[in-house]
């Protein structure tokens, strides 16, 4: 991959993916393609990445639906698939790891350690091996871009980061690939969670209100869904992912919510 890195037309757009691709990956790949333009080139990488999932989480029964995720990623235009498996990426040895220590200590950080350790070595390893220009990632996985945001400013990576709105279901709910886990009655209180934070967004721009009196909102909210269990519901800064009084945008106001044994999160960036 290094070897045919050197030789592709630039700029090089990267659009990291664990496969089972949605229409949200799909409209990464065709912001990839116009950032791209008619000289450059654009590769998605489709790894289910090991070592970001926790010890009781979905990796061995993750979608790996690869024969049509190419055929997707042939349809939208991409040039190249890179697809490594688990032992082209780490050695049986590995002990190396790449860790953030500020923005992964709140949110999702909390919920599943050693996550982002994970998010950052597997994003680094993609950045040596295919060398991007430019690397696009979702906007839905909102810590996830700040703090390869933040990696990519302090060890000096030449690569681009740019965030893509989040792409959603007619209803509201987030697309993800793990949306697929839900039965029928879970799908049908997941969108709970974006109208949940609509709400407080609303509430927001009406008139003052606190942080805790945001964050209990949009549980209560929630909770409507008598199968939804809040794993944690947040008002933060953007940048520093640190809780703030929404007196001062921009705010994040981000949450994660269980459906049964489906995990899924969203948030809104208000501005």
């Amino acid at each position: 991959m290094q070897q045919l890195a050197r030789d592709l037309p630039r700029p090089v757009v990267l659009v990291p993916t664990m496969g089972a691709l949605h229409e949200g990956h799909l409209a990464l790949v065709d912001r990839a393609r116009k950032l791209a333009g008619r000289k450059g080139c654009t590769v998605a990488s489709i790894f289910v990445n090991p070592r970001q999932f926790g010890p009781r989480e979905d990796y061995q029964k993750y979608p790996r639906p690869f024969k049509r995720d190419c055929l997707l990623l042939r349809e939208k235009g991409c040039d190249l698939v890179f697809a490594p498996t688990p032992a082209n990426m780490y050695k049986p040895n590995a002990s190396v790891l790449v860790t953030e220590s500020q923005l992964e200590t709140v949110m999702c950080g909390v919920s599943r350690p050693g996550h982002f350790a994970g998010v950052c070595t597997v994003v680094t390893k993609l950045f040596h091996l295919v060398q991007p220009d430019i690397a696009i990632f979702g906007e839905k996985d909102f810590q996830q871009l700040a703090i390869l945001r933040r990696m990519v400013r302090d060890l000096n990576f030449s690569v681009r980061i740019v965030g893509h709105p989040t792409v959603r279901e007619p209803d509201g709910l987030a697309l993800s690939s793990r949306n697929i886990y839900l039965n029928a009655e879970e799908r049908r209180q997941a969108p709970l969670i974006q109208r949940a934070l609509r709400d407080a967004e609303e509430k927001l721009r009406r008139r003052p209100v606190s942080r805790r009196a945001l964050e209990s909102s949009i549980r209560h909210w929630i909770e409507r869904g008598p199968l939804a269990k809040v794993d944690y519901v947040a008002v933060v800064d953007p940048e520093t992912l640190q809780s703030k009084e929404p007196n001062k945008l921009p705010v994040l106001l981000a949450t994660a919510v269980f459906f049964g044994g489906t995990r899924l999160i969203d948030n809104i960036l208000v501005k």
